[in-house]
């Protein structure tokens, strides 16, 4: 399935991916949030340092699979298959813009 993702979104999902992530702050704003598994990393080096320790512990590929938003609120809906026990999990990223780029996320279960 395509999902249409705003560019700031789709450069994220594509760094998740394993492209560089040099474009991640055209992505986020400078005091954006991220929440996963119960830990949160603050401004865009915290998140940085976060999606790239990530990537070091677990080979993954995030496929977007529906998307619904609620003015600057959406929520995309992955399918999230890699190295990891319990491949494939379904994960939901709760994003909050801000100035269309990402303020806040949240991934859940």
């Amino acid at each position: 399935m395509s999902v249409s993702l705003s560019t700031p979104i789709a450069t994220y999902i594509d760094i998740s991916n394993g492209a560089d992530d040099a474009p991640l702050a055209e992505c986020f704003t400078a005091d954006a949030r991220v929440l996963d598994e119960g830990q949160t990393h603050q401004g865009i080096a915290a998140i940085r340092a976060w999606l790239r320790d990530t990537r070091r512990q677990f080979e993954y590929h995030v496929a977007p699979t529906d998307v619904s938003r609620d003015g600057d609120k959406m929520v995309i809906t992955t399918t999230v298959t890699g190295n990891f026990p319990g491949s494939p999990v379904q994960l939901f990223h709760h994003i909050e813009l801000v100035d269309e780029r990402i303020h806040s996320l949240e991934i859940t279960p």
